[in-house]
């Protein structure tokens, strides 16, 4: 079982999970039972005391706003260990992959306005912003095996960037007539879900104490439930109570949380994810009778992405000088080149934002789910090219796997 729970957190297989259930999503929309298997995925499932709580969700809806809620926990617990003992722990090494972050922001941002500039369309600027971590981090360790582990770093650091800004634009942006009062009962329940954690720290006096940890894990898993409640209740995103859950744990007992979640977020929650969300008719109209946000997100994940973070890079690589770059082994154009590749697989987090943002448009939502997963595939062929041939450079150059180098150019 520990084997097979390893396996599942690997980025390989969590990549290959969540690409081949979007593909079966896609398959089945467009098979002759599909429009029944969509009505089901739309379909309200009627239990009383779930409606008495104010939850009375679709299929859909219980798997991105529950379900992904366990994602965003796992992704908070990683941004919370990245700013406080990784690789964003510092200004100096969180600043050019910030600059980054940011070109790779901006730039697909700007690609998508200019499609849907004076269009109704145009609040689904966000969508192209996203990288998905699953997936880059798979690419690179599928073609990547002589990449440097400094390559990686920095993606992944890049991608915590990116996600943090995904998570507060959702908070944001995709917010209306929030509850206060709801909101404030889920301030709450996570404020006491984070003291709690504290007992399960290793030097606790509780865990000196020897008591089993069991009732305070029970304990953790209410308060989270009541905290997701009163977030869906507010009219906030539900999965920010995964993020408010995941940077309010104590910091080590969220990691062992995240560990043990992890394996079931890559196999379940993600695919599921990615099934419902692909589960998209592809419409049989002429390419210039597709809405602007098509092609806003069509051309803003792969080719904006890799514009602003191979420039943002570049030009922060050029402004830190030489001081700052002696700290660290400083990445070649190639390399930011390759992490600018990767950055356009939007994947999990565009999708969620093209469900945001186009809801009340399901339509646009349905070409916006076309364009996410084609967007996403380009990048992952374009990106994988360039792992490859870095990665063979690398070879080349007499890396050993996983560690690349100073010999590089």
């Amino acid at each position: 079982m520990t084997g097979f729970l390893r396996l599942l957190r690997t980025e390989r297989l969590a990549a290959s999970l969540l690409l081949a259930a979007a593909a079966l999503g896609l398959a089945i929309a467009n098979a002759p039972f599909g429009p029944s298997v969509i009505a089901a995925r739309d379909a309200h499932a009627a239990v009383p005391w779930l409606d008495r709580l104010g939850l009375d969700l679709s299929i859909a809806h219980w798997v991105s706003d529950g379900l992904l809620a366990v994602f965003f926990f796992v992704v908070a617990v990683e941004l919370k260990r990245e700013l406080s003992i990784g690789d964003l722990s510092s200004p100096a090494k969180a600043l050019l992959p910030a600059i980054a972050a940011a070109g790779g922001i901006v730039v697909p941002a700007l690609v998508f306005l200019a499609f849907t500039a004076g269009t109704t369309s145009v609040d689904g600027w966000p969508i192209p912003t996203a990288t998905d971590i699953a997936f880059a981090l798979g690419t690179l360790a599928v073609f990547g095996r002589f990449i440097p582990t400094r390559v990686r770093v920095f993606l992944l650091a890049l991608a915590v960037l990116d996600d943090l800004v995904a998570i507060l634009v959702i908070a944001f942006f995709f917010t209306d007539d929030v509850d206060l009062a709801s909101l404030g009962f889920a301030a709450l329940a996570v404020a006491a879900f984070g003291a709690l954690s504290r007992l399960l720290r290793a030097r606790s006096p509780f865990r000196l104490a020897r008591k089993s940890a069991w009732p305070v894990v029970a304990a953790l898993v209410v308060l989270a439930l009541v905290a997701w409640v009163f977030t869906f209740r507010s009219g906030v995103h539900a999965t920010i109570a995964g993020v408010a859950l995941g940077f309010a744990m104590s910091r080590r007992p969220g990691g062992r949380a995240a560990h043990a979640l992890e394996p079931w977020s890559n196999a379940i929650v993600l695919p599921l994810f990615a099934f419902t969300a692909a589960l998209v008719v592809v419409p049989s109209v002429a390419p210039d009778a597709l809405d602007p946000a098509f092609w806003g997100i069509l051309v803003g994940l792969p080719v904006g992405k890799l514009v602003g973070i191979t420039l943002a890079s570049a030009v922060g690589t050029a402004i830190l000088g030489r001081g700052a770059r002696r700290s660290q082994t400083p990445l070649t154009i190639g390399d930011l080149t390759m992490v600018g590749a990767l950055g356009g697989v939007g994947f999990t987090v565009s999708l969620l934002m093209n469900e945001l943002a186009f809801e009340d448009s399901p339509t646009v939502a349905d070409e916006g789910t076309l364009a996410v997963l084609l967007g996403s595939l380009v990048a992952i062929v374009v990106s994988s090219v360039f792992v490859a041939v870095r990665s063979a450079r690398y070879r080349r150059l007499g890396a050993a796997p996983g560690e690349g180098g100073a010999l590089a150019h």
